[in-house]
């Protein structure tokens, strides 16, 4: 009679040597299956038991599993990806801020841009009655001009600013990332003026630890 440790690591027996045969032609135990046999008191592969080498011989040669990677390497594959995952949610907060921050500064500037560009081919609607005399026809030109430029300089600022929350999110280009939140923080030439300044300091700040930092590429 004997007992066996299987490959589930639990003991079973005492059976006798027909039982264990059979589990061997069915693959359930291989030579490197441990055994006790009736008696003794030491767990031996049962290669070494001489009355299964023919049941051992016919069995079906057990596939070789990979080798485990080194303890080391594994934590530090894990570290690597936890630490990629928790930078990507530390930025997910100010990169949805500042790309809705952006969106809404870009529609604003482009409605204020039709406006201006109607204000400077000379319509008139009619927001500057009452004022000065000659008010309208010196002023609502040039302030049309001046508004057509600021307003395309904030298009082109929004437009850099989502590209910038693009590479946040993608961890690429830390030096641009950076720069979008600097560039948010500017007062009328940011997406929504002031709007930006909180969540571009929000952005700076989370960008600015040393673990976000280091997980960009």
């Amino acid at each position: 009679m004997y007992k066996v440790i299987g490959g589930d690591q639990k003991e079973y027996g005492p059976v006798d040597a027909d039982q264990i045969r059979l589990w061997i032609a069915d693959g359930r135990l291989a030579a490197q299956s441990r055994a006790q046999a009736e008696g003794s008191t030491d767990w031996k592969p049962l290669a070494e038991f001489p009355e299964f080498a023919d049941a051992l011989g016919a069995a079906p040669q057990a596939v070789p599993t990979p080798a485990p990677e080194p303890f080391q390497a594994r934590i530090g594959v894990a570290a690597s990806l936890g630490g990629r995952e928790s930078a990507l949610l530390a930025l997910n907060g100010p990169a949805t801020a500042l790309k809705v921050t952006a969106i809404l500064g870009i529609v604003w500037m482009v409605l204020n841009l039709v406006f201006n560009a109607l204000t400077l081919v000379g319509v008139d609607f009619g927001f500057r009655q009452g004022g000065p005399p000659g008010w309208p026809s010196v002023a609502a030109p040039a302030g049309g001009g001046v508004g057509v430029l600021v307003n395309l300089i904030g298009i082109v600022v929004g437009v850099v600013i989502l590209n910038g929350v693009a590479k946040m999110r993608a961890l690429q280009n830390y030096p641009f990332a950076f720069a979008t939140g600097i560039l948010a923080m500017l007062p009328c030439v940011s997406p929504c003026c002031l709007l930006g300044l909180p969540f571009g300091i929000w952005a700076l700040v989370v960008l600015g630890k040393p673990e976000i930092k280091s997980q960009f590429s």
